[in-house]
């Protein structure tokens, strides 16, 4: 038996499927389906919590999208002390989700940029580089150009 098998299934739902979502570009769909979830689950929660402050389920999702998202609008907020321990969480999860799930797409995008750079060619680094400087060359006449007319 694999002793590491349920560590690997356990990191399969969220480590292979960003990798996954951000491979295939589809980074969009899953941002939004992970903030959803977030958001109905936080929404349930300060329902159950402190259902005066918040008396339907709709009012304790829009709060907690709000706040997940630290826009934090202020029309709806916890007086409570269980919703407000809700809120601080809410707010503290927000904010590390969208801090690592930032930092985690941006090195999936790196390590792609990294991946597909380094199947490269000489030949074809070679190409690229002749076009940048080229590109250079351009912008550096029509600068020479600007200048000209300013100066005048």
């Amino acid at each position: 038996m694999d002793v590491d098998r349920p560590r690997r299934l356990r990191g399969f739902s969220w480590h292979e499927r960003t990798k996954r979502a951000v491979a295939n570009r589809r980074i969009f769909p899953f941002l939004l389906l992970a903030t959803t979830g977030l958001g109905v689950l936080s929404g349930f929660v300060v329902t159950v919590v402190d259902h005066k402050d918040f008396p339907t389920f709709g009012t304790g999702v829009w709060w907690a999208i709000v706040t997940l998202g630290t826009v934090g609008y202020g029309d709806v907020v916890p007086h409570t002390a269980w919703g407000r321990v809700v809120g601080s969480v809410v707010i503290i999860v927000g904010v590390t989700f969208i801090s690592f799930l930032i930092a985690t797409v941006t090195s999936y995008f790196v390590a792609a940029e990294e991946a597909e750079s380094a199947g490269a060619t000489g030949a074809d680094r070679t190409a690229q580089l002749a076009e940048a400087l080229e590109s250079l060359r351009r912008i550096e006449q029509r600068l020479a150009t600007i200048e000209a007319k300013l100066g005048n």
